[in-house]
């Protein structure tokens, strides 16, 4: 693996594979990226501004594995919806928008989904992620299905399949009785998820740090610690850095619906971008 130092003062390079249906665009100006959609975006119509390294690739040529060091100096144009907003609420047409719509974020999956939203394998992820009402992906017991997260998902592992038949007992059952613990338990062990939402603003400019090591990944803001997992996937894995329009509901009580929000221009920023094989910091 090879060291990635990318301060984007330059015309983006030909490393990334540029991704920018729906009116999205990449832009370098005052030496960093913007990943925006500049007219907004249109409700029923899939809109992206995206950079990756994998969408050529088969899973098994997939660049990142552990030990390394993602740092990454970031802003959006808004911040994310407070965790008190139910989350079937959006903001209502007309009004002036006060946070992002949609989800971005950055940081290494294994690309589980189409760009239509069909499954293609179990999904795999480290990374800083955010997403917006209605989304209501409640993979974590306890944690609001939206917002600005540090996020591992794992379930690209053979322990997921063999909960796969307990987990849907469980979710028909809470789909009937309303109670949802058991669900929320199986999902978990599916899943593999943890996360922890981070207290930051995203519209200002923060440093993020992902230290991914083969048996731990520590999630660091502002030099901060604000996740710890045991177990990461371990790779192959491609780095991606996104704002798109999308929203999902998953629920333990078998709830599943996707689809695309409209909003107002809105933009993501890198200032730099540093992934650094067999890096590691911390004991």
């Amino acid at each position: 693996m090879v060291p990635i130092i990318d301060e984007f003062d330059a015309p983006l390079d030909a490393r990334w594979t540029r991704t920018v249906p729906g009116g999205g665009s990449l832009s370098i100006a005052h030496s960093a990226l913007r990943l925006a959609l500049p007219a907004g975006a249109v409700a029923g119509r899939y809109s992206d501004a995206q950079i990756d390294d994998y969408s050529s690739l088969p899973l098994r040529r997939f660049p990142w594995r552990p030990p390394l060091r993602l740092e990454v100096r970031a802003r959006a144009s808004h911040p994310i919806a407070p965790l008190s907003m139910a989350p079937t609420l959006g903001e209502r047409g007309g009004e002036r928008q006060l946070s992002l719509r949609g989800t971005a974020g950055f940081g290494f999956w294994n690309y589980p989904l189409s760009l239509t939203g069909a499954p293609r394998r179990l999904p795999d992820a480290v990374w800083f992620f955010a997403a917006s009402p209605p989304s209501n992906m409640a993979l974590v017991p306890g944690s609001p299905g939206w917002g600005w997260k540090a996020q591992v998902v794992h379930a690209h592992r053979w322990r997921a399949l063999a909960a796969g038949a307990p987990a849907l007992a469980a979710i028909l059952g809470a789909r009937v009785s309303g109670r949802e613990a058991l669900a929320e338990r199986w999902v978990g062990r599916v899943t593999g998820a943890h996360e922890a939402h981070l207290a930051v603003n995203l519209a200002e400019w923060h440093d993020y740090t992902l230290d991914w090591r083969r048996d731990r990944a520590h999630f660091f803001v502002d030099g901060r610690e604000a996740l710890m997992v045991r177990d990461p996937p371990r790779g192959p894995l491609g780095f991606v850095a996104w704002l798109d329009n999308q929203y999902a509901v998953a629920t333990p009580r078998g709830q599943l619906r996707f689809g695309t929000l409209a909003s107002a221009p809105e933009w993501l920023e890198l200032e730099w971008l540093r992934i650094l094989p067999g890096a590691t910091r911390g004991p």
